[in-house]
This record gives C-alpha cells, sequence and structure tokens, in this order.
C-alpha cells in the first residue's frame, strides 16, 4: 500500500514507521521543515522513543519510508491517509481545531478516489461525522462512501513505548459506513501486529465498536476514567494527611480485592492525554459533575503541594525552593501540562525563589520554557518533587547543600533518606 501519515510527531512518526516496517511505502507529511529534514537525513527529531531511531536508520535508507512539507506529495493515489494533528483545548473545556481543520482542508485538496481515511487524534464525539466529512466532501468534490471511506481510530498508545503499545491493545475503529469500517479492519490488520494471549477476554486485533461515534466515545472514557480514578485518589489522600493515616497502605489494602482499582496520588497529573480529553467530553455533557470535580481536584494538586511545604518548612518568602522535574512524568522530555508550571507559580506567589531541575533539559532548554534553572550542588533551602525520573531516586540531601525540607510528590524516595530533613509525601500524616 501508499500510505499518507499527517503530522510526524511523537505519535505520529512512530506510526508511520510502524507501517513500513511491515513493507509499506509511507510518505509522511509535516509543518516544520526541520523535522522533515531530519528524518529524511534518517535521524530521530526527538529523543525518548524506544526502537525509533534503531528502524528509522533501516527503512529511510531502504526507501520505504520519506518525509515531506508538501500535501500534493503525499496525498494522490494514497491507499490509507491517517491524521495525528495535534487538538488543542482551552481551560473553559473549548476544543481549538485550527491546525486539524488546516490539514483537512489540505488533505481534501489533493484527496483522490479509492481512498480510506482515518483520524487518530483524540476527538469529541460527533467531530468525524459532522466535522470531518463535510469538510472533505465540500473541498474535494468527492463522496464519503462511495468515493472515499471515512472512519475513526484513536491513538492509545504512550511516548517512548509507542511500539509495544501498539502490539499490546486492540485497535479501535468506528466508522461512518459498514464498507468503510471493513476497510478500515483490512488497512490495520496489514500494518500493525497484536500480541496473541490465552488469557485475554477477547483477542487483541482490530476491533469494530459500530460507529465513528462509539469508537471516540472509547478513547474519551478510558482517559477520562484514569483521571476520575486520580482524582479519587487524591481526595483519599488529603483526608488520610488531616487523620494521620498512609494512604499508601489503603489502597494496597483496597487493590487487593478484585472490584478496587485505585490509582496513586501525586503532585499533579500532566501530558497531551489525561488532563485534556476530560475536557473534551465535558464540551459535549457540560452535566458530568463527577468528571468536572476530579479534574478541578486534580488541577488543584500543585498548589496543595506547596501548601504541604509551607506547613512543613514554615514563610517560603526568600527561600530558594527547587522544583525538581519540568517533565510530566519520568523519563519522557515533555512539559505538556506539567505539574513543574503549577509548582512554580505557587512558589512565586508565596514569595520564594522558585528554581527547577531537569536531567533531561538543558539550562537553556529551561530558559526557553520561563524557570530559572538549579545545579545539583548549589545551596537551597527545600525541593519538591514534581517527575518520577529515575535519577531522582538515588538522590541524597548532600547533593541539595542547606535543605532543610523535602516534599516527595512522586514517592520517589522514603524518610530514612533524609536524616535531619523534614520529609514529606502526598497521603500521609
Amino acid at each position: 500500500m501508499k500510505i499518507a501519515v499527517i503530522a510526524l510527531g511523537k505519535i505520529g512518526l512512530p506510526l508511520a514507521v510502524q507501517f513500513a516496517s511491515k513493507g509499506h511505502d509511507v510518505v509522511g507529511v509535516d509543518v516544520n521543515p526541520v523535522t522533515v529534514e531530519s528524518i529524511n537525513a534518517g535521524r530521530e527529531p526527538f529523543p525518548g522513543e524506544g526502537r525509533l531511531q534503531e528502524l528509522l536508520s533501516e527503512l529511510v535508507p531502504a526507501g520505504k519510508l520519506r518525509a515531506t512539507t508538501d500535501y500534493a506529495d503525499a496525498v494522490p493515489g494514497a491507499d490509507a491517509i491517517v491524521l495525528v494533528v495535534p487538538l488543542f483545548v482551552d481551560q473553559d473545556a473549548k476544543p481549538d481545531f485550527g491546525w486539524m481543520d488546516a490539514a483537512t482542508r489540505s488533505l481534501a485538496e489533493h484527496l483522490t478516489p479509492g481512498t480510506l481515511v482515518s483520524y487518530e487524534t483524540t476527538l469529541p464525539v460527533g467531530t468525524t461525522r459532522t466535522r470531518w466529512k463535510p469538510m472533505l466532501e465540500d473541498i474535494s468534490g468527492l463522496k464519503e462512501g462511495e468515493d472515499f471511506h471515512l472512519v475513526f481510530s484513536p491513538e492509545r498508545v504512550l511516548t517512548g513505548r509507542v511500539f509495544a503499545d501498539l502490539r499490546k491493545y486492540p485497535k479501535l475503529v468506528g466508522g461512518l459506513s459498514d464498507e468503510g469500517a471493513r476497510r478500515a479492519i483490512e488497512f490495520y490488520e496489514a500494518v500493525l501486529d497484536f500480541d496473541e494471549r490465552d488469557d485475554l477476554p477477547r483477542p487483541n486485533g482490530v476491533w469494530d465498536l459500530g460507529s465513528a461515534e462509539a469508537s471516540e466515545l472509547a478513547k474519551l472514557a478510558e482517559t477520562t476514567y484514569r483521571d476520575v480514578n486520580i482524582g479519587l485518589a487524591n481526595q483519599f489522600a488529603l483526608y488520610a494527611a488531616k487523620n494521620g493515616i498512609d494512604i499508601y497502605k489503603v489502597i494496597e489494602a483496597s487493590n487487593s480485592q478484585p472490584y478496587s482499582h485505585i490509582h496513586q496520588p501525586g503532585i499533579a497529573v500532566g501530558g497531551h492525554c489525561i488532563p485534556v480529553y476530560p475536557r473534551l467530553y465535558l464540551w459535549n455533557d457540560p452535566e458530568a459533575t463527577v468528571v468536572r470535580a476530579a479534574r478541578q481536584a486534580n488541577a488543584d494538586m500543585p498548589d496543595y503541594t506547596i501548601g504541604m511545604l509551607e506547613g512543613a518548612h514554615g514563610d517560603l518568602a526568600g527561600q530558594r525552593i527547587v522544583v525538581l522535574g519540568a517533565a510530566y512524568r519520568g523519563g519522557v522530555k515533555e512539559t505538556a501540562f506539567s505539574g513543574v508550571f503549577g509548582a512554580v507559580e505557587a512558589l512565586k506567589r508565596r514569595g520564594a525563589t522558585a528554581l527547577v531541575h531537569d536531567p533531561l533539559y538543558s539550562d537553556a532548554e529551561l530558559e526557553a520554557l520561563g524557570f530559572e534553572p538549579y545545579r545539583l550542588g548549589e545551596p537551597v533551602d527545600a525541593a519538591v518533587v514534581q517527575a518520577d525520573h529515575a535519577e531522582y531516586r538515588q538522590l541524597s540531601a548532600g547533593q541539595l547543600p542547606g535543605i532543610r525540607t523535602f516534599i516527595d510528590g512522586r514517592r520517589v524516595s522514603s524518610a530514612e533518606d533524609w536524616p535531619g530533613v523534614a520529609y514529606r509525601v502526598i497521603g500521609r500524616g
């Protein structure tokens, strides 16, 4: 097959590589010429994705994968087009379709008959049918269901382990017609590999959910569930701390019963998915009070954590406080909705000098994000762990000279590791 992948970011590029690795001819489109140049040179444009560099080094020289900024180069004659352009959401849960609209228009201008178009970007329910279908039809002059087929098939992977997740989880599809769904199943079965396990309630593979709307809701539901679950864990943690209870023992005990799956509390919920997709759900269902309350509870955690610091340390005015971790999670060089922003803001409101350290970021990169960089070994009054980088599990007081208070927002350490230092962790009294 000839396959076009629109947007070569941290999900789109691994997808393009996966498709090419199955023997198909893949052309990726991206608006960033630097990204395109890097891919065509066989270099990964971003670090941290397992096997990405290895596969690029094989596929690009073999002519199975290339990149371009030109839709006219990639779209005409494609058997399938997969679109993974980012969708942004504001604090009022209103989606900003700007980038996706632009990509869809450019795609439609060059769409040819016989193509399967699959959107993988997470969307509010109904978007595929009510926004993309008329836009594609109006601009291309082609009719969906006759000249081309349109489906929604959400990405269900995490950056850093995309290739493993593509094998691990069923691929969900929802078409606007039975024929479109059939074509999507045929396509994804030809480009993906799946683990075969006897203990699964239903085999991995491609699952037809019956409609684009059902497929859209499935992605929102699975991610919103995680946000609500973490919000509940954080609520339990706040209550436990007030009452001298260790919430981690409680969660372990509760989860020993097979119907309980309480997640872990923490300083923040970050990334492109969990803080964002509940807002997409709320855009369609503004009466979802449980979802809204959980999202607010999680958004409040950075300020709560700095409040913990203030309670343990005393007045923060004039104090040098380092936030450990700019990334939203350990081992991933990405700051999307990271708790570092809320933590730094909360420190500044209290008059502290807020510093930021992250082993994945240079001083110049931290400064570009608006932070004052911190280097281990410099004097500091207190520290707050924001990202669970592996390096922080080996951290000691000697690397933070003068530290009096250590707030472990990700439970990477223990009180025994910080003799003479006020050690606090979310969810313990």
